[in-house]
């Protein structure tokens, strides 16, 4: 397994450690840490499952297309 795309993992596992502290901390509460938490869980993995079929996975951070 290989890193396609740094700039995203890196943005998700931020994400993840950020919420993951805020509830450890009991900043916010479990009901809507969580959500968050799963949602971005599910973005990696469905951008994971779309690159594995080959399908067109747009970047987080890239260039803007011509009009």
């Amino acid at each position: 397994m290989s890193i396609a795309n740094p700039s995203k993992a890196l943005i998700a596992l931020v994400a993840l450690v950020l919420i993951s502290g805020l509830m450890a901390i009991e900043a916010i509460d479990n009901q809507t840490g969580m959500p968050v938490f799963t949602m971005i869980v599910g973005y990696a993995v469905g951008n994971g499952i779309a690159a594995k079929r080959g399908d067109q996975v747009t970047p987080i951070i890239g260039t803007k297309g011509q009009p």
